[in-house]
């Protein structure tokens, strides 16, 4: 994860990983598109649009979200090339490229009918349609809502509409059972989500922070005035005292539950004292891609260990 003052952007790309492709695979035979083309697909936040002529047939994909996306929709066979911060799953091509400094030339390397990405930091979807390049830009979702039909978007680009149907419908049951699963409490938790170790956070509003209102817990940081990502003091965090200190900086910061107790201060803090501090999945936490419902079911575990 990048931290401090790129706690937003890590939203948009995380993960790392050592390995890499050098130079561009050989794409694969694609099974039958499962509808017809050409298509036009929404792009970005503001209404744009992009034509797909043909079931695309060289992918590559600038955002780990995407990524996991195309894999999960049965896509994968499609997809040349995978950014630097894509990870999941472990067999993507991985390769150098970066969305936020992105090289043109690597890009074409290639041969790209399709690239999709989450973030236009470098302009890479205008650099890209100069080039004559269908680029599709999925910029991050801000709702459950929006994530599933981001979801079917990238099936709907790729050709696989029913497989992108399939996966909202099985993340929809598995998060409704996830939610089910745990109790409804007289008195909402409150948390700490500890995006890096400088104290950036979420608050309630945004992506991280309504997976965590689905089982009514409350950020410290609602109200502080600063944004959805928010940095906070370690004195604020305190005379806020969460019922729950989460950790999305373990892998990254090596941050631990003994680490935080060790703080100045933070040992007077009810998360402390009563053990109520769990490592998340960095990546799980940053993505809004299929793998949500694991971070939901993620949740569930956590508070199902609260004594309501």
């Amino acid at each position: 994860m990048i931290s401090a003052g790129f706690a937003v952007v890590a939203l948009v790309a995380t993960g790392c990983g050592s390995t890499t492709t050098d130079s561009p695979p050989a794409t694969t035979s694609v099974a039958a598109s499962s509808g017809k083309f050409p298509r036009t697909i929404a792009s970005g936040s503001d209404g744009g649009t992009v034509t797909i002529d043909a079931m695309p047939r060289s992918i590559v994909s600038l955002s780990p979200t995407a990524t996991e996306t195309l894999y999960a929709v049965g896509a994968g066979e499609q997809v040349a090339a995978v950014d630097d911060q894509s990870d999941y799953p472990a067999d993507a091509p991985k390769t150098g490229l970066s969305a936020f400094t992105p090289s043109l030339e690597a890009i074409v390397a290639y041969d790209p009918d399709l690239v999709i990405t989450s973030t236009d930091l470098g302009l890479v979807t205008s650099t890209l349609a100069e080039a004559g390049i269908t680029t599709l830009l999925v910029p991050a979702a801000t709702s459950l809502d929006d994530a599933y039909s981001q979801i079917e978007l990238v099936a709907d680009a790729t050709g696989h509409d029913a497989e992108g149907d399939a996966v909202v419908t099985q993340m929809r049951d598995r998060i409704d059972a996830a939610v089910a699963s745990v109790p409804a409490r007289d008195e909402p938790l409150t948390y700490f989500h500890e995006l890096d170790d400088t104290l950036y956070t979420v608050s309630s509003a945004s992506f991280v922070g309504q997976i965590y209102g689905l089982f009514g817990l409350t950020s410290i940081a609602d109200g502080s005035g600063a944004g959805d990502y928010p940095q906070l003091s370690a004195e604020s965090v305190i005379t806020a005292d969460p019922d729950v200190v989460f950790l999305a900086d373990a892998q990254c910061c090596g941050v631990t539950a003994e680490s935080v107790a060790a703080r100045p201060g933070w040992g007077s803090m009810t998360a402390v004292r009563d053990g109520r501090i769990f490592p998340m999945d960095e990546d799980l936490s940053s993505r809004w891609g299929p793998r949500i419902a694991d971070q939901v079911e993620a949740v569930a575990a956590v508070v199902q260990q609260i004594p309501a």
